[in-house]
């Protein structure tokens, strides 16, 4: 029976390594399962010994990483544990207990392991936010500005409850998007396959059919023959040539140049851009008006919300728009000068800063837009829906066509 050197967390969360004996590594796993251990790395060790606690052997080159192949910490995990530390400070709990405690709830040892970091932080003395910045990819730099404002306010029970409902309707809308997209994304993969099938399989074996009989063939059909010989001759060519392209373009892409082009062509397509508009819209006025509710200084906030935009045009109409607050002028004037964003924005954002109620008037105008966005989806789900349908049929209708027609042909010609 093999022995494994492993690592893995107590109940406790703290991180604890020791030499047992198993079957397999899902043996192991069970095993040390029911002893409320989690396993986060194992090591195939090349002698035996089992002791819990034993010490290390000779240890062999296969590690096998169960936590960074299987573990993953979702938004939605996070959001889910902020809404708990919410409770629980809000419930009278101390930070440091409420970070042992939500270590213990977390089922991921990935998670486990960031939030006793985190707590072994706070009871040294560090603050939370702090803390969490050690974990960039767990805790993205709005959400550790937010803890940080909330820290110094005072308040931050009600921040995490703001971040959590935050991401909460973030990914919410992020779920809309893939939901949208999944069906006509399937449709064009399998149209692509029935197309290639038919190409490689089909169309060869009618070819040598028709070139039996020494009939003329119509131009159609001496196209469709000519295309299945292209694709069933070179595939490994287009293939290659598709991969080149999409690196080549991926590459561009990365650069400044490209990644400008690609947004401002983006913005500006009829269906698409609209709808990466409003999305863009409605991520900027609920991010803007849950930092501005948190404490954040309107130039940090706009800072941070320029980062999460997602398109570079905007982005630059945000770093001008700061610049220009800075010499003293509005955001909403600054904003309309870019005429990237609609009039409405706008003018609710100008009316928010003339009342002095700026976080409720840019959450209106978030609510407003998420609306609009799925509404957006629909739309554009609706006009990808027969485009793709009628692309299908179209490609499959024409090499039937291509194929029944000499068919067709050869047919009166021997009744004749």
């Amino acid at each position: 029976m093999p022995a494994y050197a492993y690592t893995g967390l107590n109940p406790a969360g703290k991180t604890i390594k020791g030499i047992e004996t198993a079957d397999s590594v899902a043996a192991l796993k069970a095993l040390l399962k029911r002893q409320g251990v989690y396993l986060t790395a194992v090591t195939e060790a090349a002698g035996g010994g089992a002791s819990s606690g034993g010490a290390s052997g000779s240890v062999g080159s296969r590690e096998i990483d169960l936590g960074q192949l299987f573990d993953r910490i979702q938004p939605k995990d996070v959001a889910g544990v902020t809404r708990l530390m919410s409770t629980l400070l809000c419930a009278g709990v101390t930070l440091p207990e409420a970070l042992i405690a939500l270590t213990d709830q977390v089922e991921s040892p990935r998670f486990k392991n960031v939030l006793s970091d985190i707590g072994s932080k706070v009871n040294e003395g560090s603050s939370l936010a702090d803390a969490m910045s050690g974990h960039p990819k767990v805790f993205s730099k709005l959400y550790i500005n937010m803890v940080r404002a909330g820290e110094a306010s005072g308040s931050l029970e009600t921040v995490l409850i703001r971040i959590a409902d935050f991401m909460d309707q973030q990914d919410e809308l992020r779920g809309k998007v893939m939901t949208a997209m999944l069906y006509p994304v399937a449709m064009g993969l399998v149209g692509v396959g029935v197309v290639t099938l038919l190409m490689v399989k089909v169309v060869p074996d009618i070819a040598q059919m028709f070139e039996g009989q020494g009939a003329e063939l119509p131009f159609t059909t001496r196209t469709l023959i000519a295309a299945s010989g292209v694709v069933s001759g070179y595939w490994w060519l287009i293939i290659l040539m598709l991969v080149g392209a999409v690196y080549g373009f991926r590459r561009w892409r990365a650069t400044p140049k490209g990644r400008e082009t690609v947004d401002r062509f983006v913005l500006g397509l009829p269906v698409i851009g609209e709808l990466a508009r409003k999305i863009a819209v409605a991520r900027f006025a609920r991010t803007l008006a849950t930092m501005l509710a948190s404490g954040v200084q309107l130039l940090a906030a706009l800072d941070i919300v320029r980062s999460l935009l997602g398109n570079v045009v905007l982005e630059k109409v945000l770093t001008r728009a700061r610049d220009e607050i800075r010499e003293g002028a509005g955001i909403a004037l600054a904003l309309k000068r870019s005429g990237q964003f609609p009039p409405l924005v706008t003018h609710m954002i100008a009316v928010g800063e003339r009342s002095g109620q700026l976080e409720q008037m840019l959450t209106d105008l978030a609510n407003a837009y998420d609306r609009e966005a799925t509404a957006a989806i629909t739309r554009t789900t609706a006009v990808l829906e027969p485009i793709m349908i009628v692309a299908m049929g179209g490609s499959v209708g024409f090499i039937v066509f291509a194929i029944m027609t000499p068919i067709i042909q050869m047919s009166q010609m021997g009744a004749q």
